[in-house]
């Protein structure tokens, strides 16, 4: 496939945002749950700050890597393939029918779990302790998506 270079450097622009955005997430996560992160500890949050900064650095890692990958990379790769782009669950089903996203179900469980860790820990720290262990947990599936996204460019960019 022939890509405009316009769009060969986009798609290959956002790779390496996707790239660093994992790199930077893995490092914040090895921060946060090593060796683990227990409700005493979220509990005891207003009394940790260097613990506050960890949990801020990983909950807006992760949520940046999941903006990047659905809002930009996706609707780029879609649009390359000569795909209309539409609104985020149009283009999610169309990722699950490519093979790329394993199921439009969990990506959204997975944006629900981004707002738990957003806004529901300002009054529960069990929702937020919760939100953060399920949110490790789960890293795989927004590093497995980013990286079919990304083997899809490539493919893309060599042909």
């Amino acid at each position: 496939m022939n890509l405009a270079p316009e769009t060969q450097a986009r798609l290959a622009f956002l790779v390496r945002v996707v790239d660093k955005e994992i790199k930077h997430l893995d490092y914040a996560d090895s921060q946060t749950f090593s060796p683990s992160l227990s409700l005493k500890a979220v509990e005891g949050l207003d009394e940790n700050p260097e613990l506050a900064l960890r949990l801020e650095a990983f909950t807006s890692r992760f949520c940046r890597l999941q903006d990047t990958l659905g809002d930009k990379l996706l609707p780029a790769l879609l649009d390359a393939l000569g795909e209309p782009v539409k609104a985020l669950l149009i283009n999610l089903d169309k990722a699950e029918k490519y093979g790329w996203l394993e199921s439009e179900e969990e990506w959204l469980s997975l944006r629900q779990l981004r707002n738990k860790m957003i806004h529901e820990y300002i009054e529960d720290a069990d929702i937020l302790h919760s939100s953060l262990i399920t949110a490790h947990e789960r890293l795989g599936v927004l590093k497995k998506f980013a990286g079919n996204l990304t083997s899809q460019v490539q493919q893309l960019q060599e042909w």
